[in-house]
């Protein structure tokens, strides 16, 4: 939600569709960015295809498929991909494929569902087969032509589809079958268009990144020059643009998304920003105390610490709903800033602007007009009240996390804060799961979750992880200690794996670590008398439980 008064500029990412205008530049010289553009069909690894579209140097943007062909004309790619998903090209209600995409002068990748599209719309043979193709499977490669050249003729590819194309369209070469395809992927060199049944962009397909680079490269003719720590001295500029001499305040939690939004307005407009660290009494164990230092400390950055726990309690009392948490937490966040604001007004101009560190992730899990369904309210995104009285500066919001982290570096900040793991904006409260976030469980929950990134900072393990932390849920459990019957509560731990948290897996921690800490906690902790491991990937389940 973006307050009505705020600038709407390119950096507002692939799911809001930018003013008309605002061109895509890369660096103060206002040089066009080479671009290309990913439609969206609801396909599970649509975010991922845009990721690795960036990691081969070029900017990619992801729109929902019902954008329509003026919006992404008005873009100006330099290539268009069709992203796979969920629906038979044959069901009702379907997406469609509009077919002027095809008439653009820019080459075309379809990608599983996007290829079937594409063949059907060109009069090919597309039809359910009778055995679905999911995971590993094998490439045979008959005709290399444009987009499979120079890789080997078998390879390893990972499918998940239905229907089957079973002959390419007039005009178009079969390049390739697969163990139930008959054609895995096609092109039209003449009209460069290009399909592939498989997906290039998970891990599971070992040459799909060459794929989407000669794609990229050979066929678009995109200078791969892109990267997420290019764009610091644009979003700073951007900022300078959208700001002015106005007076800006930023709610800076210590996490990584807050912090490198923080230091790139700073680096932009100075002392014209003011942080703001409001101690909500739901921070990991002595973690205020290290951001004051820090930001006030080592970066000289105007800071104002607000210690805010009894409010936030009374405002959570009774209250159990994750949704609810979210919201209420995200409105007196916003309370507390704009109280702030008018204290640091007295005698001159308040605060305009709140900086935010949203990212591209927040937007799109957040619904963000890609035609998603929310999964949950995030506090940058879906958690902020109606009558907020700030327009958003939103430095990150076309990035992802591994790209923030890049900038982070770019800016200088500390190691162990670029590296610092994911922490949700309302913090340890939607941590203490199916009852009241009270200040003795909340404690009971900040030492466990101590004891965890203690031994795993032991281990070496903690930056091979996205994400370890501690889950409180409302259960208590029968135990024995010291020959004594104990009814004590559950620690759940959850420690995932993930490059952009949009796909997680859960980590495989060593047993004798999974002991240690087992045995510190229960001992250590004497409220705590069962500890619990959870073995959910995402999907299903997110990486929070609430």
């Amino acid at each position: 939600m973006i307050h009505p008064d705020a600038p709407v500029t390119a950096s507002s990412a692939a799911a809001e569709i930018v003013d008309e205008g605002a061109p895509i530049t890369i660096g103060p010289s206002g040089t066009r960015l080479d671009e290309v553009v990913v439609l969206d069909y609801g396909g599970q690894y649509s975010q991922l295809i845009a990721r690795r579209v960036r990691e081969c140097g070029v900017f990619s943007e992801l729109l929902p498929h019902h954008v329509g062909v003026e919006e992404v004309r008005r873009r100006e790619p330099k290539g268009l991909i069709l992203s796979g998903g969920p629906a038979s090209v044959y069901a009702e209600g379907a997406p469609a494929l509009e077919r002027e995409l095809l008439e653009l002068g820019i080459p075309v990748l379809g990608i599983c569902y996007g290829m079937q599209l594409v063949v059907l719309d060109q009069g090919g043979r597309v039809e359910g087969a009778e055995v679905g193709e999911y995971g590993r499977s094998t490439l045979t490669v008959t005709e290399p032509g444009r987009l499979l050249a120079g890789l080997p003729l078998e390879q390893p590819c990972w499918m998940s589809h239905r229907d089957t194309v079973f002959t390419a369209p007039p005009g178009f070469t079969a390049l390739a079958s697969s163990t139930v395809s008959p054609v895995a992927a096609l092109e039209d060199r003449d009209r460069n268009i290009y399909g592939i049944q498989f997906h290039p962009e998970v891990v599971h397909t070992p040459f799909g990144q060459d794929i989407l680079k000669t794609f990229l490269g050979e066929v678009c003719g995109c200078a791969m020059d892109w990267s997420a720590a290019s764009i610091v001295e644009e979003q700073i500029a951007r900022v300078r643009e959208q700001v002015g001499p106005k007076k800006v305040i930023c709610g800076l939690s210590g996490g990584v998304d807050s912090s490198v939004a923080a230091l790139l307005v700073h680096r932009a407009i100075g002392d014209q920003l003011t942080c703001v660290f409001v101690d909500h009494g739901m921070m990991r164990k002595d973690e205020g105390a290290q951001v004051v230092k820090t930001f006030r400390d080592h970066f000289r950055v105007p800071l104002v610490a607000v210690d805010a726990e009894e409010r936030f309690l009374a405002k959570l009392q009774g209250v159990s709903d994750p949704e609810t948490k979210r919201k209420l937490i995200g409105t007196e966040f916003i309370r507390v800033f704009e109280e702030e604001a008018e204290k640091l007004a007295q005698g001159g101009e308040g605060a305009k602007f709140l900086v935010q560190g949203t990212l591209y992730s927040d937007v799109i899990e957040s619904g963000g007009g890609t035609g998603t369904s929310t999964i949950k309210s995030h506090h940058n995104v879906g958690g902020l009240p109606e009558d907020i009285e700030f327009a958003l500066v939103e430095p990150l919001r076309a990035l992802f996390k591994d790209e923030v982290r890049a900038v982070g570096a770019e800016l200088g900040l500390p190691e162990r804060l670029v590296w610092r793991q994911p922490f949700p904006g309302p913090g340890l409260a939607i941590r203490v799961v199916g009852g009241e976030a009270t200040k003795a469980r909340l404690d009971l929950l900040r030492d466990a979750d101590a004891i965890l990134q203690e031994e795993i900072r032991s281990a070496g393990l903690y930056r091979e992880l996205w994400q370890s932390f501690c889950v409180l849920p409302d259960v208590r459990t029968v135990g024995v200690q010291g020959d004594e019957r104990t009814y004590g509560w559950v620690v759940v731990i959850r420690a995932v794996t993930s490059d952009d948290a949009m796909t997680a897996d859960w980590a495989r921690l060593p047993y004798d670590l999974l002991e240690t800490i087992a045995a510190r906690m229960i001992g250590e902790l004497r409220e705590v008398n069962r500890v619990v491991l959870d073995i959910t990937s995402k999907p299903p389940g997110t990486i929070e439980w609430e």
